[in-house]
């Protein structure tokens, strides 16, 4: 039976949220049924062009005109070589945005002497021998019609002496606290000297075809450390007043234009509000744009935060979208050259708006280009509805950067594998059935169907999404949902024909008789094995999350990982008492560094107690039995106790294809639950196997 849904006028995001509704309908008719969902716009209807007039438009800088406005920001990926040289995988990487047409690509830090090395991977121009691999960059980006700039850069005391060899420089003795080294104050002979390694710097930009250079004076490094109260406790001319503190970036940049000439564009990138008490300020900030300004700055990239406050640096979830523009607004108020604004702003719509109100002049997508390399090209073609959004996890891109490994993305595993998932259309067209509607299942439909192949999906429930509309339900995390609205778009925009409440059973496979079978079945939430696991007032936290059932006030949550805590927060936000239980030292232990700290103060705000170190081995009427310290504790009073201790694969599907002789893949949580990442790079991995 085919269920036949018709909207007109699908309007940007509204649309995609009425398809994500649809989905989730249930059959009046019962059974097994496939829903197509068939949406026609009307002459005119929907996000074209003109919708995003600002942001499709071009803009000049100095003699450098960009197409559009739309940045790509330096956002460092460790895709380099160890020397510092530009690899296949950096080239590939910046020349698919290029491509996905992004009117300009700053390129990440590239250290301008070897000191100044901040992350294993960087790329570096700090020597003439690193000019061909950079010619070969500029020249790819150029190919596709956009321009590049090269962002130089010292990290100053954010870097170890395990990456540069060295204790790390600083304007003085002040440690930093991700990296716990006491940094070296730097003398004035080491200024002189490092302000002409930026001027050499500026003239292997422009002789390896860079279009602009951006000077970095953000985010703690060494540049902004010697602009920052916070860092510089200089007592010379460097230190002390701002007029001193900025004597250095100044000199930096007197140098850099007297090596470039006086037609070449220079911007600059600054932290105008460091988000702390004794760091810059946005009043201190707006002397500083001045300055750099009258010292032929072209135009200046608005940012905030440094290693202290990161999470102002990089936006997780818990941050609102364009939660920086405030300040890029500050700044464009009191100079007149181009304004770059940035941070969470991964939607189209709310760039025009920027554009619009006047805050500023360009937007930096940042993360929303590694979500979506194409996000430039769907905006200028009428198609904004197909962009798939960065989530703000920080999962695939800044918690591996974080413990030196390359970047990634959640939600798009082509970020860093260009080459390898280059999408490009299969030889021999085969019939590929895929079980399991979570992102891993319709990542793998989606991208076996881009490639040619004739795809049917089967979902055992009446609803697509798998557990990310669970993630979506905790506090903060609603965006993650915006990924299962593009992965259901993808559904119905290429024709793939998907079965809801469809069970699949070998016989039912080998009556369909797919070339491929691609088992991506989940997972389901482990339990307990203690007395009184079975009482009534006994439930699971999936349970919770989805809103299925009901818990008391007072309530015990089993488990403080991610999916524990998360819990706790969403119980404590409706006004329920909360008690997490851990067998851990602490809670959290599986939450990445940026969206751990926030995520524990709000649960401190919300006065959820928390338990570590204690082993559940009991559950009563009205209480709770554990082990701590080889002691037995009973901690009683609650309504309801909530499991949250992990997931195990729904793998009966793929025991049962086991010998069965039909050719099949296990990916995702069927084969080990993970995280979203995980399940999408195993869905393209698999897809382009096929």
């Amino acid at each position: 039976m085919y269920l036949l849904c018709y909207a007109e006028n699908h309007p940007k995001d509204i649309g995609k949220r009425q398809i994500h509704r649809i989905w989730h309908t249930r059959s009046k008719f019962g059974g097994n049924y496939t829903l197509k969902l068939i949406v026609k716009r009307k002459k005119g209807a929907g996000i074209t062009m003109a919708g995003f007039k600002l942001l499709t438009s071009p803009i000049q800088i100095a003699n450098m005109e960009l197409r559009n406005r739309m940045v790509m920001p330096p956002m460092i990926s460790n895709f380099g070589y160890e020397d510092g040289s530009v690899t296949d995988t950096f080239r590939a990487y910046h020349e698919a945005r290029a491509k996905g047409g992004v009117g300009l690509i700053i390129i990440e830090a590239s250290h301008v002497h070897p000191l100044g090395k901040g992350f294993p991977n960087e790329v570096a121009i700090f020597s003439d021998r690193f000019i061909p691999g950079l010619r070969s960059l500029t020249d790819a980006v150029h190919a596709h019609g956009a321009k590049i700039a090269v962002q130089l850069f010292h990290a100053g005391r954010q870097t170890t002496s395990k990456v540069t060899g060295h204790p790390p420089l600083a304007p003085s003795p002040v440690t930093a606290p991700v990296t716990g080294e006491l940094p070296m104050e730097m003398t004035k002979d080491q200024i002189a000297g490092l302000i002409e390694d930026y001027g050499k710097a500026a003239t292997r930009a422009k002789a390896a075809g860079f279009d602009a250079v951006e000077v970095h004076c953000a985010h703690g490094y060494l540049l902004c450390e010697f602009l920052s109260p916070h860092t510089n406790k200089r007592m010379d001319e460097y230190g002390g007043t701002l007029e001193n503190r900025m004597r250095f970036p100044l000199e930096v940049i007197r140098v850099v234009r007297q090596a470039v000439g006086p037609e070449y564009p220079v911007l600059a990138r600054i932290s105008a509000d460091e988000k702390m008490p004794g760091g810059l300020t946005l009043d201190e900030s707006k002397t500083i744009a001045k300055r750099f300004e009258q010292e032929s700055i072209n135009a200046i990239h608005i940012t905030a935060g440094f290693y202290e406050t990161v999470t102002w640096m990089i936006q997780p979830l818990s941050r609102p979208r364009g939660c920086l523009v405030d300040l890029a607004e500050g700044i464009k108020s009191v100079v007149s050259i181009p304004v770059i604004a940035v941070g969470r702003i991964n939607n189209p719509e709310l760039a025009e708006t920027i554009l619009a109100e006047g805050k500023a002049d360009l937007i930096a997508f940042g993360r929303g280009l590694l979500a979506d390399e194409n996000l430039p090209n769907k905006v200028t073609q009428g198609r904004a509805d197909e962009v798939r959004k960065c989530i703000a996890c920080c999962q695939a891109c800044i918690d591996e950067l974080l413990v030196e490994q390359r970047i990634g993305c959640t939600v798009n595993a082509r970020t860093g594998f260009e080459r390898k998932f280059h999408m490009s259309r299969a030889q021999a067209p085969r019939k590929v059935l895929v079980v399991g509607g979570g992102p891993a299942g319709m990542e793998t439909a989606r991208v076996a169907a881009l490639r040619g192949h004739k795809v049917r999906l089967w979902e055992k429930t009446n609803a697509l999404g798998g557990q990310l509309p669970l993630a979506a339900a905790s506090p903060y995390k609603e965006e993650i949902g915006t990924f299962n609205d593009f992965l259901t778009g993808e559904m119905q925009r290429l024709g793939i024909e998907v079965h809801l409440n469809k069970e699949a059973t070998i016989d039912a496979i080998r009556a369909e008789n797919p070339d491929v079978v691609v088992v991506a079945t989940g997972a389901r939430p482990a339990s307990v094995e203690v007395p009184g696991a079975d009482r009534k007032n006994v439930v699971k936290s999936w349970d919770v999350l989805a809103d299925n059932i009901r818990v008391g006030k007072k309530v015990a949550v089993i488990g403080g990982g991610l999916v524990g805590c998360e819990t706790a927060e969403f119980l404590a936000e409706k006004g329920h008492k909360v008690t997490i239980l851990e067998m851990l030292p602490q809670i959290g232990a599986d939450i990445g560094p940026l969206v751990g700290p926030l995520l524990f103060e709000r649960l401190e705000k919300h006065n959820v107690k928390s338990i570590t170190g204690a082993t559940l081995s009991g559950i009563g009427e009205r209480d709770i039995t554990y082990e701590k310290d080889g002691k037995t504790e009973i901690l009683g009073d609650f309504d309801s106790v909530v499991i949250a201790v992990g997931s195990g694969p729904e793998d009966s599907l793929a025991n049962q294809l086991e010998g069965s002789g039909i050719s099949y893949y296990v990916i995702g949580d069927a084969s080990k639950p993970r995280r979203i990442t995980h399940a999408v790079y195993e869905a393209m991995t698999v897809a382009h196997e096929i």
